[in-house]
């Protein structure tokens, strides 16, 4: 039986974690680059606790010089 594709939103928010770092970017950084009122939504993406949108993916990726590929963590 095929295994169907899935993000794993733990590793994926450790990713996110650790590419924030290692540009040496706070989450007020990448707050002010997104958008946002409040950084909640980065603490839940950084935790696994929710997966950025399409959009702020995009965004991530060009902040860190990375492609979307590289930041999500996918399972089969």
């Amino acid at each position: 039986m095929n295994t169907v594709p899935r993000i794993d939103m733990i590793d994926t928010g450790a990713n996110i974690l650790a590419l924030r770092k290692k540009n040496k970017m706070t989450v007020k950084d990448l707050q002010t680059a997104l958008g946002f009122n409040n950084p909640q939504s980065i603490f839940k993406w950084q935790r696994g606790d929710a997966l950025p949108s399409v959009d702020n993916l995009v965004i991530l990726a060009d902040l860190f010089n990375v492609t979307v590929s590289d930041i999500l963590v996918i399972r089969k």
